[in-house]
Parts: C-alpha cells; sequence; structure tokens
C-alpha cells in the first residue's frame, strides 16, 4: 500500500509540473500572437526623424503619452518649444477640410515657418496650406498632385546601353548620339554631322552613354561588348488576374557568367582624332564604373573593379595623350569588400583622394596625392571605419562613424567621429554606451544625437560639434509601460570564438514568462550573410523573428560569427570561397557558454531558422552540423551559391568558380542531412532562384531525406508569410517539445471554432 501511495504521490508531482510548466500549449501560441499587439505604442519620446531647417534651428515629432506632438528646438537658445497649439491647428484643419482632426494625432508634413509674418506652411494629405500662428488663420495655397507610382525597376534587369538620349555638349554647340553602333557629333547650327568611330559593330557597340568633357572639346565614349543573357523562369500558379498559370521570366546573371566588357575611347573634337585607350590595366572586368572627367578636362578617371574582386583601380587617362596611370591599386588575397566599405571622394578636382581600406587588417581612411602616391593613413588602430558621411574641403576635415573604439563597450556600436586632412586632432563626436544616429544641421556646427541599447531606450541630445558638447536633452525615452506589459529586455552576450580570444557577441530573448526553473530549447535567429553584421544594436519593443517565437516557450537567440562585417579584416575573410562555415563554430561555442551559465538553456534542443542567405545557412545546420542543431526551418534559402545571384556570390565565394562552389553547397551534400528540416519557398521568388531550394528537395529525396517542404503560391522573397510562420511555429513546438500543436482553429479563428 506505501509502495501503490508513493506511486500515486509521484505521478500526481510530475502532472503538475507539466501542467505549470507547460510549453507549446494554446496559450503560449495566443500570447505568442499577441505580442506585437500588446508591445506596440507602449515606448514614449523616441522620435525618430529630425529636420534642420536652418543653421541653429530645426523641428521633429516627439511620441508623447499623450500624442504626436510637433516641437521646435533652437540650437543658440538651447530651447524647445512646441511648433504650434495643437488643438487650435487641429480645430481650424477639421474646419477647412471638413474630416476630423484630433489635436494628438495630427499628421502634416514639411513645415517651414516664417520668422517674420509667423506663417506655418505644410502639407496635408493633398494640400498645400499655410497657417498664421498668430490668429490661425488657415490658407490653401495649393493642391498636390498624387505621385504616380513609378515602375519598380527589378533589381537585376540587364542594363540598356542602348537608350541614353542624345547628350548636349556643354557649350551646347553640338550634339553627341550613337548611329549605327558608332559615335557622332553634330553641329547644332549648321546641322552638320561629323562621324567620329568606325569601329563600332553589333557585337562591340558605343554606348549612349557618352560623356563630354567640361570644354566641350573632348568626348569619352565607351564600346561595350555584351555579355552573357542569363534569365531564370518560374510558374505563377495562381494569378489573380486569370485562371491559368503565368511564365514569368527575370535577368539574372549567375556566378562565372559572362560580362559585358566595356572600353573607354578619347575622341578629340576639332581634330576629329579617335584615341584608342590600351585595356591591359583593366582586362579582367567585374565592372568599369564613375566615368569622370575632372573639371579643368584635364583627364577623365574610372574605376576598375576586376572580377573576383581581389584588386580595385582607379584610373586615370590623360585627355591629350590618353596615357593611362593607375592612381590606387587595392588589392587583396582575399576579397575587397567593395559593395559595404569602399569610399572614394576626389578633393580639389583631383589634387588629393580621400580613400579607405582594409590592408592593414582593419577599415580605415587614407590620403592620396593626385599622382596616386599615399600621401598618410589618416586613422589607425584595432578599430573599423564603418562610413565616410562628410568631407569638408574648406576646413579640410573627414567626419565618420566607427566601431570598435571603446574596450568597456559593444564593439558594433556606431560612433561618430572627425579627423584633420593631416591626420591630427582626432575627436569623438558620440561616446556614451550606445548605438548613436546622428543628424547634422546643414553647416555641421550642431547635431541631434539618439543613442539606445537593445536594453535602454533612446536618449536624444543636442550637442555641438566643436568640443561635442551637449546643450539640450532633447528627449529621454520612457519604456515603463512596456515593461507594466511583461516585457523583458535582451540580453547582450559575449563568449570566445574558436580561437578562444575573440569576444562574439550575440543576444538572448526570453518569454514574458520566463522562468529559471524551466527547460527551456533555444532557437537560433540566422542571417550570416558576409556583406553585413546583423544582431540588433538599437532598442526596438519587439522582434518579428524572435519575440514571437519565444512567447511558446523557447529562448531564441541571434548572434554574429566570423565570417560576418564590421569586425578586423581577419573576422571577415572567415567566410572567403567558404560560405558553408557560417560562423557556425563560434556560434555552437557561444550557446554552450551561455548554457553553462543559464542551465535553464537546454543545449540539447536546439533549432535555427533562418531567410535568404540565412535560409542557406539553416540548411547547411543540418547538413553540416548536425551534431550540434536538431531542427531548422530554411526558407528561401541560396542553397548552392552557383545557382544565386553573381555580384553576391562571387564577392564572396570568388571567381572563377572552383570545388569550393560544391564544397559549400547544401545540395551536393545533403546525404549528410540530420536532423528535422522544413523548406519554405515562395514560388515567385526572383531575389534568389526558387529552383536552388526544389533541387535541394530533389537531393534529399535521393538521398532518402525526410523532410516537409511548404511552397506558397504567389509569394515572392519571404520568409513566408503569415501561412510560413504558423508552420515554422509548429515545426519547433513539434520537434523541439515533442508537444502537438494545437489545431489552427482554436489558435487563429477560436470565435469561428465556438459558432460551430
Amino acid at each position: 500500500m506505501k509502495k501503490v501511495t508513493l506511486k500515486i504521490s509521484v505521478f500526481v508531482t510530475f502532472f503538475c509540473c507539466i501542467s505549470m510548466h507547460s510549453q507549446g500549449t494554446l496559450k503560449e501560441y495566443k500570447k505568442a500572437i499577441a505580442v506585437d499587439s500588446l508591445f506596440r505604442d507602449k515606448v514614449f519620446n523616441t522620435p525618430s526623424t529630425f529636420y534642420w531647417v536652418s543653421t541653429n534651428e530645426l523641428w521633429y515629432v516627439n511620441n508623447s503619452k499623450e500624442g504626436k506632438e510637433y516641437l521646435f528646438v533652437n540650437a543658440e537658445t538651447k530651447q524647445q518649444k512646441p511648433v504650434f497649439n495643437h488643438k487650435k491647428l487641429a480645430d481650424v484643419l477639421t474646419k477647412k477640410t471638413n474630416e476630423t482632426v484630433n489635436y494628438n494625432n495630427i499628421n502634416i508634413k514639411n513645415l517651414k515657418l516664417d520668422s517674420e509674418s509667423n506663417n506655418l506652411n505644410f502639407n496635408f494629405k493633398n494640400l498645400q496650406l499655410s497657417c498664421n500662428l498668430d490668429t490661425y488663420d488657415l490658407t490653401i495655397l495649393d493642391t498636390i498632385k498624387e505621385k504616380k507610382d513609378r515602375d519598380s525597376r527589378y533589381w537585376g534587369d540587364f542594363f540598356d546601353e542602348t537608350k541614353n538620349k542624345n547628350v548636349p555638349s556643354p557649350d551646347v554647340s553640338k550634339i553627341a548620339y550613337i548611329k549605327n553602333s558608332n559615335l557622332y557629333i553634330k553641329d547644332i547650327k549648321t546641322n552638320a554631322e561629323t562621324q567620329l568611330s568606325y569601329d563600332g559593330t553589333k557585337g562591340n557597340y558605343y554606348s549612349t552613354y557618352i560623356k563630354w568633357s567640361p570644354d566641350s572639346k573632348k568626348i569619352m565614349a565607351y564600346k561595350v561588348k555584351p555579355g552573357e543573357d542569363h534569365k531564370i523562369y518560374f510558374i505563377e500558379s495562381s494569378p489573380k488576374d486569370q485562371l491559368q498559370p503565368k511564365l514569368q521570366t527575370r535577368d539574372y546573371l549567375k556566378p562565372g557568367d559572362e560580362l559585358p566588357f566595356k572600353s573607354p575611347q578619347l575622341f578629340l573634337i576639332d581634330s576629329k582624332e579617335h584615341i584608342k585607350i590600351p585595356t591591359d590595366e583593366f582586362s579582367s572586368q567585374y565592372a568599369i564604373s564613375r566615368i569622370d572627367w575632372r573639371a579643368d578636362s584635364r583627364a577623365f578617371t574610372f574605376e576598375y573593379n576586376q572580377r573576383g574582386h581581389q584588386a580595385y583601380k582607379v584610373i586615370n587617362v590623360n585627355a591629350e595623350t590618353g596615357k593611362l596611370s593607375v592612381l590606387i591599386n587595392e588589392t587583396s588575397k582575399t576579397f575587397i569588400d567593395y559593395s559595404s566599405k569602399k569610399f572614394r571622394y576626389d578633393i580639389e578636382d583631383g589634387k588629393q583622394i580621400v580613400w579607405t581600406s582594409e590592408r592593414d587588417g582593419w577599415n580605415h581612411v587614407y590620403l592620396y596625392n593626385g599622382d596616386g602616391t599615399v600621401k598618410k593613413q589618416l586613422t589607425k588602430g584595432k578599430w573599423v571605419v564603418r562610413k565616410v558621411i562628410h568631407v569638408d574641403e574648406k576646413n579640410k576635415e573627414i567626419y565618420f562613424t566607427a566601431s570598435g573604439l571603446d574596450r568597456n563597450q559593444d564593439p558594433y556600436f556606431i560612433h561618430y567621429c572627425k579627423i584633420d586632412f593631416d591626420g591630427k586632432n582626432f575627436k569623438r563626436l558620440t561616446s556614451e554606451n550606445g548605438n548613436h544616429k546622428v543628424t547634422f544641421s546643414k553647416d555641421y556646427k550642431y547635431f541631434v544625437d539618439q543613442y539606445s541599447r537593445v536594453d535602454k531606450p533612446a536618449t536624444t541630445l543636442l550637442k555641438t560639434t566643436d568640443g561635442a558638447n551637449k546643450l539640450l536633452e532633447i528627449q529621454k525615452g520612457d519604456d515603463s509601460e512596456l515593461i507594466k506589459q511583461g516585457w523583458k529586455a535582451p540580453e547582450v552576450f559575449t563568449a570566445k570564438g574558436r580561437d578562444g580570444e575573440t569576444d562574439i557577441w550575440g543576444i538572448i530573448v526570453r518569454p514574458t514568462t520566463f522562468d529559471p526553473n524551466r527547460s527551456y530549447p533555444i532557437i537560433e535567429y540566422i542571417y550570416a550573410g558576409p556583406h553585413d553584421s546583423f544582431v540588433p544594436k538599437d532598442f526596438r519593443p519587439y522582434y518579428w523573428s524572435m519575440t514571437s517565437l519565444a512567447e511558446l516557450g523557447f529562448i531564441v537567440v541571434q548572434i554574429d560569427g566570423m565570417g560576418t562585417s564590421n569586425r578586423s579584416k581577419a573576422f571577415h575573410d572567415v567566410c572567403w570561397q567558404n560560405l558553408k562555415d557560417g560562423g557556425f563554430p563560434d556560434r555552437k561555442l557561444w550557446m554552450k557558454a551561455a548554457a553553462k551559465k543559464y542551465p535553464y538553456m537546454n543545449v540539447d534542443k536546439v533549432g535555427i531558422h533562418g531567410t535568404s542567405a540565412g535560409g542557406q545557412n539553416a540548411g547547411a545546420a543540418l547538413v553540416f552540423n548536425s551534431d550540434f542543431y536538431d531542427v531548422a526551418v530554411a526558407s528561401c534559402g541560396c542553397h548552392d551559391n552557383r545557382m544565386d545571384k553573381m555580384w553576391w556570390n562571387e564577392q564572396f565565394m570568388g571567381y572563377p568558380i572552383g570545388p569550393h562552389y560544391e564544397a559549400c553547397s547544401n545540395v551536393e551534400n545533403a546525404a549528410q542531412l540530420g536532423g528535422n528540416l522544413m523548406l519554405i519557398l515562395g514560388e515567385v521568388d526572383d531575389n534568389v532562384d526558387p529552383a536552388s531550394t526544389m533541387q535541394f528537395a530533389n537531393a534529399l529525396i535521393k538521398a532518402n531525406k525526410d523532410f516537409e517542404l511548404v511552397t506558397v503560391p504567389g509569394m515572392a522573397h519571404s520568409a513566408g508569410g503569415d501561412y510560413g510562420e504558423r508552420k515554422r511555429k509548429d515545426f519547433f513546438v513539434k520537434h523541439l517539445m515533442n508537444v502537438k500543436p494545437p489545431s489552427w482553429e482554436a489558435i487563429y479563428n477560436l470565435e469561428n471554432l465556438v459558432k460551430k
């Protein structure tokens, strides 16, 4: 009897624990759906945009607890005040437009205040209005024509070199144009036509994008040898305007495809001389860009990006002789991050050149002489220049953002700085512990500095550029209402990477119902694209990819492993010709370190999800890293880099195509897959070829692997939309919690279920 009683007692205790600590139930699903709206509009005094209207005055809209508040700031008086009486303006707007306008939700744009007349001009819906702020008389100045939606150009469309209009000379005496694949000019007064080139053919023609020299005495025109015409095709199964499916097609260059070849040519107008430019210095082209004449017409320059991105040149062509000289020759044994880090600014018509480079292992600013010799490295140290934002030629200063300046701060935090042309007088404009966003006055004398962290809402300050002195605290973020809703700030967590020395940074997101006595499976949200870093640094109440999932009873994390950007060059180079790495060795160590500190993180139950490059990463987690990851949901992934867009993949995987592409392919290595995989695909995805996912699925089928394939009709490049989100949640609950998810009717359509 004692044994029976003991067994019953143990069973009751176990049952109670399961009930108290259940995860993935209907209650959690309902909370997961609700958190977005629950956390929305619960943080106040965090304005997002600031408009300088003069050198010392600005206005902005504050999200106060009472509603929208339009405020005017004067940097000289260090004061701010309402731009207008909100109730009075709402009343006159209501009367004038016959629409109810609430004083705490006025929506006006393009504010301009005339201090002499005290008239405020602004746009309200389709009206341009003027309000006298003494009398609140409101006058309609004009109606605003509705802007027609421009046809959004598809990112991959081939550039048509034949469609430019005729190009007039700067002195308007002649026009230049292309006829029969060759360059012609015509005298505007006499209508006399002159053929300048005779070597253009249909297979190697002159582009219509012609550039006259400023003195109208010379022309740069380039010949184009067309590249490969590569298209992708997909079926839109369920178009809205017809019953039958549609075949869609897109221009889409892939790694290894043949590219156009451009050869700039020089023409002297008076002598009608054609000077051919040798192509030896730019013979293996990915791109020729920024073809610009010097202001004094002495030369033109262009930039040459070598195929494979291991060389990048700035080339100068003498306008009298056609002699070519290389001003800058940037090289790398791995890759040059031209798409994210390259910056060039020519000072005084090319007497000096500001340039950025990672040649010393960190992204820094260099100053070149006009002849191409390096004058000086302006910034230096184990930190990175993120972006050059302004070159002040008059005061000989360079403004830029930087990361990694402070040992006691997150190395990804953006800070603002400036330095002289001689590399001296380095000055910090921001130093507070947070991620900064600055809006300068028109003359750069003042600036608005707003900074935040994932665990601290934004503080907004007005400062002077000279000395970075604080003049006024414009606003201080208030998250008290958010916290009342049960919101928990993400935790910033660091651990050592694979080398045992480098700090790897990420965040931990916990559910509002977090209980340290529970055991939580871990889900990583991943995007390891090498073109940037991705772990959030600013304050946000809600993370679409993490917050809702956490509410189901998971710990959700996001990590920037090696191979991503914005750290040292060595940190970044891990990705080169090795995208399958994905920073996974660092991610595993990071999660193990977090689980050691927080035993409630169950490192034996780990899921992962991502989209696009993150979809490739999520697939690679189970193909190459199933020793650690158990469940993955991969959306619209580029599962073989040979199937994806050329520019992104050749940037990091290199050219020519080699065995390393196959080694990194989820498709070619599908037989290695372990764990539970869901593939989500938009059938009309024109960012990543949908065939990439289908080829992965085909390889998995051939390898007798069990997986789920979710294809969403009519959907483009995405994580799967609402349908994909529901499938993703259920998949993780089922395979990480071993819990059968509630029915969708119960979760999403409870009222309809009750009526039935």
